[in-house]
């Protein structure tokens, strides 16, 4: 995994629903609907996060035996693509 460390879209407002989250990014005009998990990642794109580090967060948080870090990079990547991170 890489060093870099991204961080949440300014425009982004995130809202919990009940079977998941409504996250509307304001600078695109755009709703998208986020799985807990997903949410769990972007709330840890605050540019002091490594993928290895929300990798371990979610280890942690799930009590998981082995680290998901293809699972993160793949949400990673999915909200880097939407504009929800850079």
């Amino acid at each position: 995994m890489s060093d870099e460390r991204p961080i949440r879209n300014d425009s982004v407002e995130v809202d919990e629903v009940s079977d998941g989250f409504v996250v509307y990014d304001g600078s695109r005009d755009r709703v998208h609907y986020l799985n807990q998990t997903a949410a769990l990642v972007l709330e840890f794109c605050t540019g002091e996060n490594t993928p290895v580090d929300i990798a371990t967060i979610l280890k942690d948080a799930y009590r998981l035996p082995e680290l998901p870090e293809a699972e993160t990079i793949a949400c990673l990547d999915g909200l880097r693509t939407e504009g929800l991170i850079h």
